[in-house]
């Protein structure tokens, strides 16, 4: 059965289809240059440490991909900067707890909409944190380290990857465990910068994301991780006890990071960076 069609109806449909066609054609392209992965923390802290081997490990699949690390404001300011981006697939972001989930539950002054300004991609990393000391601290183990903090208010300050940020939370989470208040915040641009100056002395006490880095400084004797806080003892470190282990209830906080992009960016661009995503996570270096 036919119908009999306007000669503007057929123009019209032969430009939709066109646009289809032309769209599609895009889409098949993708991606046509490097894309940029959006890192909110200066480098140097977890989410480095699993950007920098996956545009690695991606470039077979997606091509080039570059790192700009965008610090500040417990990761705010790269989420905002991520969520302005056009929704094209070549702007993507390395998100995770704090700029993703606490800090837009704690603050209504956000300059984006952590749920509506972005699209979820992937999960790439859950991690524990590591309740870490300076090796000048005379302690040798958690409870050891509660009872010199008890003793010595205001004497020892912890550093974290920003207010806000999953480091700070979990911090703030073991002082009201423990029934402390005189233990100051120092705040940084990301982990890497507070990692640094908790290796150099310049601040005493951090609870760092878990990472291969973290673990080698403290086999090095550079920093000393009293406990994890994840509910067991990791298969990456099982030499360390978990602080639920130490008799510390409820000392659990646990990180993440994921792939998101600008909302609205297509759904087949998505789906090809996810399938990309899944090839490299099967990769031993990315098994925890």
């Amino acid at each position: 059965m036919t119908f009999p069609v306007t000669r503007r109806q057929f123009t019209s449909l032969a430009a939709a289809a066109t646009l289809a066609s032309s769209a599609l054609r895009a889409q098949g392209k993708y991606p046509e240059r490097a894309i940029k992965l959006i890192v909110p923390f200066a480098p140097g802290g977890v989410y480095d440490a699993f950007a920098r081997p996956f545009i690695e490990r991606v470039k077979p699949l997606l091509g080039g991909m570059v790192i700009e690390n965008i610090g500040g404001a417990g990761g705010v300011i790269g989420a905002a900067t991520a969520a302005r981006a056009q929704a094209d697939g070549y702007t993507l972001f390395l998100g995770g707890g704090g700029p993703n989930i606490i800090i837009p539950i704690a603050s209504k002054r956000l300059n984006y909409d952590a749920q509506k300004d972005f699209d979820p991609i992937c999960i790439s990393t859950l991690n524990g944190l590591a309740i870490a000391v300076h090796p000048s601290v005379p302690v040798k183990t958690l409870d050891e380290l509660i009872a010199y903090i008890k003793a010595n208010p205001g004497k020892l300050s912890y550093g974290s990857a920003g207010t806000g940020s999953a480091v700070h939370l979990g911090a703030e989470l073991f002082k009201s465990l423990i029934g402390v208040q005189d233990l100051p915040h120092v705040p940084y641009k990301g982990s890497g910068q507070a990692l640094i100056d908790l290796v150099g002395g310049q601040i005493p006490l951090s609870l760092p994301n878990v990472t291969g880095q973290i673990i080698a400084l403290h086999n090095q004797d550079k920093i000393r991780i009293l406990a994890v806080t994840t509910a067991k003892r990791m298969r990456g470190a099982p030499n360390i006890p978990s602080a639920e282990e130490t008799g510390l209830k409820g000392m659990i906080a646990l990180n993440f990071t994921g792939l998101f992009a600008p909302a609205g960016t297509p759904p087949a661009i998505l789906a090809q960076i996810e399938q990309a995503h899944r090839e490299v996570m099967k990769q031993e270096e990315f098994k925890n």
